[in-house]
């Protein structure tokens, strides 16, 4: 309540605890399925190239979200709950701002349809770093569910 007093927003709703990444953008938080706010990673199957040579950049980008997270708890702001019924939230390892890291590092995309431009300047200094899927070729996650690949 003294949130949407001061802010003129409802009061968030908060998950917290023990974590398993389920892939590079949802977790388990401590029983609660949790999809990461405006970010795309790829599909934990999906494949990219890089120097003519393809590598499991879904696999990669779940397993650098594990390491981010180590043992630590995690915090989930949420922000919705999606059509499949998962949390949709901002989520914090200690201070770090999961989903801002994932796409700064190239593990992600930005996924403006759902989250506008939050992570625009992320993305962007993933892209001119080459970091991470930028540092080749890659279908685009929501095209590749599609089939597109």
């Amino acid at each position: 309540m003294i949130q949407e007093i001061i802010t003129g927003e409802p009061p968030t709703q908060r998950h917290a605890g023990s974590v398993r990444v389920l892939d590079g953008d949802t977790l388990d938080v401590a029983g609660t399925r949790v999809r990461l706010f405006g970010i795309d990673a790829p599909e934990t199957a999906q494949t990219c190239t890089r120097g003519g040579r393809q590598w499991n950049c879904g696999a990669e980008a779940t397993q650098a979200l594990a390491t981010q997270i180590g043992g630590q708890d995690v915090t989930c702001e949420e922000r919705d709950i999606d059509r499949y019924g998962r949390v949709v939230g901002i989520c914090h390892a200690g201070t770090r701002d999961l989903n801002a890291w994932m796409v700064r590092n190239g593990w992600a995309v930005a996924y403006r349809r759902y989250g506008g431009d939050i992570y625009d300047a992320d993305e962007i200094v993933a892209r001119v770093a080459q970091r991470g899927v930028w540092s080749g070729s890659f279908v685009m996650p929501w095209d590749w569910r599609r089939g597109e690949r």
